[in-house]
């Protein structure tokens, strides 16, 4: 997958830095030609661009990326005419960095979507989302073991926990499905966990996995 980054900071250089460790395309953008050099060996591809200017903004491959991360942090002004002329451009999926309720506010205004907290979500879980489409959210719980909650895959929907036997063939414990609740006839206005799973816990579509194990199986349950 290809992704660019906008904003080389603390937060922005750990997401680029690890998605390019995950075997993905990543450039990474920066108005500091120091950050762009320092960073050159880690990151896919680094330039040294005002990410406010149009014209130089226009010539990256903004429609061959999977998505634009706004990372920029110290400057909410240059963050939010950034996040704009990338809206502006097209860009098919826009993640931006949120570090104030004003912003937020205006982020909302944007109709953007997707936005991380720094604060609450760190580089490696936002890089463990993009990197699998399918995972909600993840947290590392030690070096070896993390919980991720993830999509059911579609090969599994339908069947129950002991079915899906994902402990024998993957070395995975479910630890709970988070279900949809309609209210009022809508969907996706509120989610809860169902209770701790058992063997005979059917797998519907829609329902989000709670799993526990080590990371790179978690990852081999999900991609098979």
């Amino acid at each position: 997958m290809k992704f660019i980054v906008f904003g080389l900071g603390h937060f922005g250089e750990a997401l680029a830095v690890r998605l390019t460790e995950m075997g993905h395309e990543v450039i990474g953008v920066d108005n500091s030609m120091k950050k762009v050099e320092q960073l050159k060996d880690g990151i896919t591809h680094t330039i040294c661009m005002n990410s406010t200017d149009r014209d130089a903004v226009s010539s990256l491959p903004l429609k061959d990326v999977d998505a634009v991360i706004v990372a920029i942090g110290e400057d909410e002004s240059a963050s939010l005419l950034t996040t704009a002329l990338l809206k502006q451009l097209n860009v098919k999926r826009i993640i931006g960095r949120v570090v104030s309720d004003l912003q937020k506010t205006v982020l909302d205004a944007m109709a953007i979507q997707e936005y991380v907290l720094p604060e609450e979500e760190s580089a490696e879980r936002l890089a463990m989302r993009l990197d699998l489409e399918e995972v909600v959210d993840s947290f590392k719980i030690s070096e070896k073991y993390s919980i991720v909650e993830a999509k059911v895959p579609k090969r599994y929907i339908g069947k129950t926990v002991e079915k899906a036997d994902f402990i024998n063939s993957y070395k995975v414990l479910v630890l709970t499905l988070i279900k949809e609740n309609m209210i009022d006839g809508n969907k996706n206005l509120s989610k809860e966990a169902s209770g701790i799973a058992t063997a005979q816990t059917v797998l519907e579509e829609n329902d989000i996995l709670v799993l526990f194990g080590e990371l790179i199986n978690i990852r081999s349950l999900i991609k098979d």
